[in-house]
């Protein structure tokens, strides 16, 4: 059970902080890709999370956030785009 942990450890250093970091300098385009590296590393982090409780009711969650961030994907390219 620690072994989760540890692994969300792991995510949260390897992936969230690269992703923070590249989200909140750049161009518009790279903020974007920041942002969808870290919707992409929180889904992780929330699966592994709950693997860890053992809890199967809580992976809802990151299923439903994977569903919002392409929508908010869609929508920050729309707004991106030159008129």
């Amino acid at each position: 059970m620690i072994v989760w942990y540890v692994c969300g450890l792991a995510l949260l250093v390897g992936g969230l902080l690269p992703a923070a970091g590249l989200a909140a300098r750049g161009g518009p385009v790279e903020r974007l890709v920041g942002l969808e590296l870290a919707a992409a590393v929180t889904a992780l982090l929330l699966l592994v999370l709950a693997q860890a409780g053992g809890q199967s009711s809580l992976l809802i969650v990151p299923l439903v956030l994977v569903v919002l961030s392409v929508a908010g994907t869609l929508v920050f390219t729309r707004l991106l785009r030159d008129p």
